[in-house]
């Protein structure tokens, strides 16, 4: 080999080897047994590559301490419960009003089913393209594992919403059989409407309605998710006995808690809201002030 050639090609290492130190590398496994919920996140100073992090101090919530959503829960837990056991289950999405309970619901079930193999990985929309790598990297252990993403919407054109498409259904790699996707959201079909929308309608002379291909791509996303769990605003009655059971978490005495009625309607109308979310913060500020 001339001595030429042998430059050229220690070179073409050396650029190589900087490639390989800038290009985005898949997440390495992490050590399983720290904890039953992680976070996946991409660091800059490694080449972008993602990280799967152990959540050191997971939120103790129960399925007891969630109130006046016994439909929703009943539906959420029997599609875990099915999952858990190795049988047919569904990707989940939950839509609804803020502060209603949707993502407290999905960390209380991750709590109930962790002794029997539930692990929970939390991803943010922006790193929703490396999906496919969680999704080998996951396949061959024995825990079932579920993809936590909060608070999901996405504007027109954003990366994550091509990769989460193709993995919920309709990618030649589909998902392992032991990862559901959870996801919550204020908007039932995750993608912002307009009324420039609608202008894709077609009337035809019959009076048939076809949707436009505009208004197909928005809801195509949600329509991939198996179950639609929806949440609604709480009545005042149901506001109060939420209330009460936050009390009663932070051991508040049962006659502080009726003297607290009033109290906690103020604290929600200067809120303008009567969520979940609302009352526990409120409980939470009038069991300190009582030195609970």
């Amino acid at each position: 080999m001339s001595a030429g050639l042998e430059s050229l090609l220690a070179r073409a290492e050396s650029v190589l080897a900087r490639l390989e130190a800038v290009l985005p590398r898949p997440a390495a496994a992490p050590d399983w047994a720290a904890s039953v919920a992680f976070r996946y996140r991409r660091r800059a100073g490694l080449g972008r590559a993602g990280v799967l992090e152990p959540v050191r101090h997971v939120a103790t919530i129960r399925l007891a301490d969630l109130r006046e959503i016994e439909p929703q829960k009943v539906r959420l837990v029997r599609n875990t419960e099915q999952f858990v056991a190795g049988f047919g289950a569904n990707n989940v999405l939950l839509t609804g009003a803020r502060g209603t309970g949707k993502s407290s619901l999905i960390k209380a079930v991750l709590n109930e089913f962790a002794p029997r193999g539930l692990r929970l990985i939390e991803v943010d929309k922006t790193d929703l393209v490396d999906l496919p790598d969680l999704v080998d990297l996951v396949a061959p252990r024995p825990e079932r594992f579920i993809v936590f993403c909060d608070d999901l919407s996405f504007d027109e054109g954003e990366p994550g919403y091509k990769a989460l498409k193709s993995v919920l259904d309709g990618s030649v790699a589909q998902a392992s059989d032991n990862l559901l996707i959870y996801a919550t959201s204020n908007r039932r079909h995750l993608l912002p409407e307009y009324m420039k929308d609608n202008l894709s309608y077609q009337h035809t002379e019959d009076g048939e309605v076809h949707p436009g291909e505009v208004v197909e791509e928005k809801i195509s996303l949600s329509e991939r998710f198996g179950l639609w769990i929806s949440f609604y605003p709480f009545t005042q009655d149901e506001y109060l006995e939420i209330v009460a059971q936050w009390l009663r978490h932070f051991g508040v005495a049962q006659d502080a808690i009726t003297a607290a009625r009033q109290a906690s309607l103020v604290w929600a109308l200067e809120r303008g809201s009567r969520s979940g979310r609302v009352a526990q913060q409120f409980a939470r500020d009038y069991a300190g002030r009582h030195g609970r």
